[in-house]
């Protein structure tokens, strides 16, 4: 089975359809922005902080239902700082809830295999009594840094797709 591409960055790419989401909603003072590097990655740099009960800063990207009936695994090509971050999923957009996995970064360019099954429901930061992922499609996906500490960060995104 052919890779189904969830989002390809490139130096074209109108990235208009991603949204930074910080801790600011609730009263937090965390700032996350998102650009396109001249090469044609997607840039999720910002700081984070925990003042005001804050403590996350994310990025996310909506698109129409995308089926992963026959895939096993989202693999993300990135070049992350040596810290950790969550990639998130939602089955619907307007499910309340996330099915989140984390994953560690090396400061070097790799690929990041999580098997769909893997991801769990969370709901501001608390693990739901639900069953892990199990649905047919997608319809947004996500990366958030909330490491409970002040720091800044760097995550370089070059593709993100269904394998």
């Amino acid at each position: 089975m052919q890779p189904n591409i969830i989002y390809d960055f490139d130096s074209n790419k109108d990235i208009n359809t991603w949204s930074v989401v910080d801790d600011t909603v609730m009263g937090g003072m965390s700032n996350g922005t998102f650009q396109l590097s001249i090469d044609g990655h997607g840039v999720f740099t910002g700081y984070v902080t925990t003042e005001n009960n804050g403590g996350f800063s994310s990025v996310r990207y909506e698109f129409e239902s995308m089926s992963v009936e026959g895939y096993e695994n989202v693999v993300i090509k990135l070049k992350g700082d040596g810290k950790d971050y969550q990639f998130r999923l939602k089955a619907s957009r307007s499910d309340y809830y996330s099915y989140i996995r984390e994953f560690s970064t090396t400061g070097e360019w790799e690929e990041i295999t999580i098997p769909l099954g893997d991801f769990y429901p969370s709901y501001r930061g608390r693990k739901l009594s639900m069953p892990n992922f199990s649905g047919d499609s997608i319809e947004e996906v996500a990366f958030l840094i909330g490491n409970k500490k002040k720091e800044s960060f760097r995550l370089i995104i070059d593709k993100i797709e269904l394998k």
